[in-house]
């Protein structure tokens, strides 16, 4: 029998398929006179925004860009980047956001991989980019970005057909696009860093992007045209989603081309900075900046982190110098941030030490994401909220990818028993927030024991010499495995593997305290992760030496 509530009809007033591309229209609508976009002295309105966005999506229709074709860019974080994550999916196509820190064989296997018709490209990647294309087979339509903020601008080889401003300039700026006929088609492919392989190509839809740009402004608590400022990579997870983020806000983006701590002081101070976003080493390089670089500032800033655990010294290092951190967790799978740790209230009462520990967890779903479960991987069962009991944590909901691009056997893998898997292994507490205790591969099983990195970390970055600290498993002839630590000291600081290991030994069980400490700059990703693959390797290259 056909209930009456089933008999209502859905038409095109009353359903509307959900992307990020109206939040565009609204803000050009609601605030058009408003600087939607800063880059030093140059400043566009929100109305110029969505006028140039038009322009732009209208001639790569006019290049034949057509539904599901991929359109990639190789930029930093300036206007043409936020342009294009509104623009590409207007045409219909698909944005592929580009690591400007990889190699060109992995840029070259990423464009072939993604089929890319079109390549934008920043003047100071132009030979990265002519490198990548000459590796790879298929035609593809060069588009130059010039950038006054480049200061190599004048002497940069041209590589493209066309320079951006030249190309969108012919554009119409009242261009009548259309949204998607269904919001689960492709909006981006952000691909994976591929430690242990080819990178893996994570697509999202028009539905998660919209939906979780919304998420992050309840996440923050994010006031009305708030001040952003663009920290974060807009390569990695599309800025987690921030270049849709602040079009739904009505608010301001302050672009930045490189992660200068000094810059990103007197920007906050300048454009009173109420947001921003990076990687537990953004903010490590702000609390070692020097103290008569640092400013203080005379209004309410807030950062929001993401990593598997940023120590919590990091986060009480934060508060000393006045910014506010909102800690998140997600992967590149989950348009970024999908999981938050979630303010309860008398935290604030708290210690800033007991805040801090608090607040460095990985905590409960976010608030549009449907599940985030620690489950044991076997039963596919919750564990107890005892602490202890290890499980891997686990998403589902909208803000989870549609899949990995041509690898149906990854997809089926990451999404079985309907959960996506993490891979990173954590506890339940007893107030039911989730803390991660290490990736799977990163765990040390030392003499049948089992030792977490990021705890033997977390004694380490309360070291008053150490700006970062990565721990790894080191083979050795009779515990199978122990902990190495590398680390990175402040600035003018000094000490020794010795003493490192001495600081250990008064906070940590003697089994987990790290047999062997070395002094070094630790490789990092473009985002600020460490890599902990190269360290691996630096650790067994140690062990083959130390036992021949």
């Amino acid at each position: 029998m056909v209930s009456a509530y089933d008999e209502l009809p859905r038409t095109p007033a009353n359903f509307v398929a959900l992307s990020p591309l109206r939040y565009l229209e609204r803000a050009a609508y609601i605030y058009p006179n408003q600087d939607a976009l800063i880059h030093g002295s140059r400043r566009i309105s929100w109305r110029e925004t969505y006028q140039r966005c038009r322009q732009f999506s209208q001639q790569l229709q006019n290049l034949g860009i057509a539904k599901n074709d991929t359109v990639s860019v190789l930029l930093p974080n300036i206007p043409a980047m936020l342009e294009a994550h509104f623009a590409v999916p207007m045409a219909g196509a698909v944005l592929n956001t580009l690591n400007t820190r990889l190699d060109a064989k992995t840029l070259a296997f990423m464009l072939e991989h993604a089929e890319s018709k079109v390549l934008l490209v920043d003047p100071e990647f132009a030979e990265l980019a002519q490198a990548a294309v000459s590796l790879i087979s298929q035609d593809i339509y060069i588009i130059d970005v010039t950038d006054v903020e480049y200061e190599k601008n004048d002497s940069t080889p041209r590589i493209g057909q066309i320079e951006y401003e030249d190309f969108i300039k012919n554009g119409d700026p009242n261009f009548e696009w259309h949204l998607p006929h269904d919001e689960w088609d492709a909006i981006s492919l952000n691909y994976t860093s591929g430690t242990t392989g080819n990178p893996k190509g994570v697509v999202y839809h028009h539905r998660g992007a919209y939906i979780n740009a919304a998420s992050n402004i309840i996440a923050c608590g994010m006031t009305p045209r708030a001040t952003y400022l663009w920290t974060l990579p807009l390569f990695h997870c599309n800025g987690w989603c921030f270049a849709w983020t602040i079009a739904a806000n009505g608010g301001t983006n302050i672009c930045l081309r490189k992660t200068d701590p000094e810059l990103i002081y007197k920007l906050i101070d300048q454009h009173k900075i109420d947001y921003f976003c990076g990687a537990p080493i953004v903010l490590s390089m702000l609390i070692n900046t020097p103290k008569d670089k640092q400013i203080k500032f005379n209004h309410h800033v807030e950062v929001m982190v993401a990593g598997a655990a940023p120590p919590a010294a990091i986060i009480e290092g934060m508060h000393h110098i006045g910014i506010q951190v909102n800690h998140v967790y997600g992967l590149t799978e989950t348009y970024g941030p999908s999981a938050l740790c979630a303010s309860q209230a008398g935290w604030s009462e708290l210690s800033i030490q007991e805040q801090a520990q608090l607040h460095s967890r990985q905590g409960v779903p976010y608030p549009l994401q449907d599940g985030m479960r620690v489950l044991d991987p076997d039963t596919m069962q919750p564990v107890p909220n005892d602490g202890s009991t290890m499980g891997e944590i686990m998403f589902r909901g909208n803000i989870v990818m549609k899949g990995y691009l041509k690898n149906n056997k990854a997809t089926e893998e990451a999404f079985k028993g309907g959960w996506f898997h993490t891979g990173d292994l954590a506890v339940c507490q007893p107030d039911g927030y989730a803390k991660i205790m290490d990736r799977s591969k990163d765990i040390i099983i030392s003499g049948g024991e089992n030792i977490s990195s990021l705890e033997v970390e977390e004694v380490l970055y309360t070291h008053p010499a150490i700006m970062t600290a990565a721990v790894v498993a080191k083979p050795d002839p009779r515990w199978q495995e122990v902990p190495c630590a590398f680390i990175e000291l402040k600035q003018g600081a000094e000490t020794t593997p010795e003493e490192i290991i001495t600081f250990c030994k008064q906070h940590l069980a003697r089994f987990k305290v790290p047999k062997d400490v070395v002094i070094t700059e630790i490789p990092k990703t473009s985002t600020g992760k460490l890599q902990k693959f190269i360290l691996r390797d630096w650790a067994k290259e140690r062990s083959i030496a130390e036992f021949s």
